[in-house]
């Protein structure tokens, strides 16, 4: 077996509870982060076939903010995962809603058709 890349290699040793970057928000005024994310992947549970997304997260931070490459490890690391449009949506929010204790967060994940169906799964922590 081919030795792994250093991407790789960062992608399989994250750890989320240690290794995602969080900083002090240096601003304490009213703003909007957004962050898009166009190369999500997972696999599906049931056939195991890849699935494809777009990720696009918004927050207005307060005391903290996330290191961009950081959360690009963290996204990369469902890749290889079975896990659910839900499942995964949900897991990306509450990890960074928990983490950040932004003012608010929306997550939009709008997955690429498969087998002619379309989800787009969008979570706001302003509503629902």
């Amino acid at each position: 077996m081919a030795e792994q890349k250093y991407g790789e290699k960062e992608i399989a040793n994250f750890d989320v509870e240690k290794d995602l970057e969080i900083w002090p928000n240096a601003h304490k005024k009213n703003y909007k982060i957004s962050i898009t994310m166009p190369e999500f992947t997972c696999l599906c549970p049931r056939s195991g076939y890849p699935d494809f997304a777009t990720m696009r997260l918004e927050y207005s931070p307060d005391e903290l903010v996330v290191e961009l490459k950081a959360i690009k490890i963290y996204i990369n690391t469902f890749r290889d995962r079975h896990i659910s449009h839900e499942n995964s949506a949900n897991e990306i929010f509450d990890t960074l809603y928990t983490k950040l204790k932004p003012k608010w967060m929306r997550l939009e994940a709008d997955y690429e058709p498969r087998g002619n169906v379309h989800t787009v799964i969008t979570i706001d922590s302003r509503e629902f």
